[in-house]
């Protein structure tokens, strides 16, 4: 192992795999079974247990803790993983558990998030590319973030809820149910408030995409359809707005039933 920017307070086990442009901030503490690939940054006062997978470009601001054993009472030391993808900013104080064998085995980070002060992502989490998860979210366990989601500050995220992509929820919003692509949740308990259409208009989708969105939307929630007739009108919507297959596709396989 080639490394030249490890601070010399910083401790490595022989067992961690860093590439030669990794850089470990002062006091870091870098566990066995870790890799953390090319051109990502470890600031200082920063835990990373394995076993853990850390892409390329990553920055992860101090006090951070990753890899760390789950909080799980069955949980039995188990060698299970934490997977972080490419280009994520992880700022202070984060803390990302591993997963457990009572589900995925892994807790996965994918490519491109933006994850703030005080985040926690708990075992057995998916979160997707291209998320924002504002200062103290907190995800509990098996909880999956589709892509290009936004939880806004102390977003609460009970377990086993899905989160779909392009939602966003405001601040405080503690979440018991899955919420389907595209729909703006808030409150105690989430309630759907409309559609993220300042969001998906920053992302390329048509004025008349948006338009057929918002109509999806009002046969889920405002035309007195039941969730079994709504699924059957947003199916035939579909076949014209292909964008509509990511609500499709997520009532399909939402367990905890959606936010109503």
């Amino acid at each position: 192992m080639s490394v030249t920017k490890i601070h010399s307070t910083a401790i490595i086990d022989a067992k961690a795999e860093l590439d030669s442009s990794v850089e470990i901030g002062p006091y870091s503490i870098i566990g066995a079974n870790v890799k953390i690939d090319a051109g990502t940054r470890v600031a200082g006062h920063v835990i990373i247990n394995g076993p853990t997978t850390i892409g390329k470009n990553n920055h992860i601001y101090q006090y951070s803790s990753l890899g760390e054993a789950p909080q799980d009472k069955k949980y039995r030391d188990e060698p299970t993983l934490l997977e972080i993808g490419d280009n994520n900013t992880i700022r202070e104080f984060c803390t990302f558990n591993r997963g457990t064998i009572q589900d995925k085995g892994t807790t996965k980070i994918g490519n491109d998030n933006w994850i703030m002060a005080y985040v926690h992502i708990a075992h057995d989490c998916t979160v997707g590319n291209h998320t924002i998860l504002a200062n103290n979210s907190s995800l509990a366990g098996h909880v999956d973030i589709d892509d290009h989601a936004i939880l806004g500050g102390f977003t609460l995220i009970h377990q086993f809820c899905k989160v779909g992509s392009h939602v966003i929820t405001a601040v405080g919003s503690v979440v018991f149910k899955d919420i389907p692509p595209y729909i703006t949740a808030a409150g105690y308990d989430a309630k759907p408030h409309g559609i993220n259409a300042e969001g998906l208009k920053r992302r390329g989708f048509s004025a008349d995409s948006i338009l057929q969105i918002k109509r999806a939307y009002k046969a889920l929630y405002r035309n007195g359809l039941t969730l079994e007739e709504a699924k059957i009108k947003l199916a035939a919507m579909q076949a014209t707005t292909p964008e509509i297959g990511l609500l499709t596709d997520f009532l399909n396989v939402s367990t905890r039933g959606i936010v109503r």
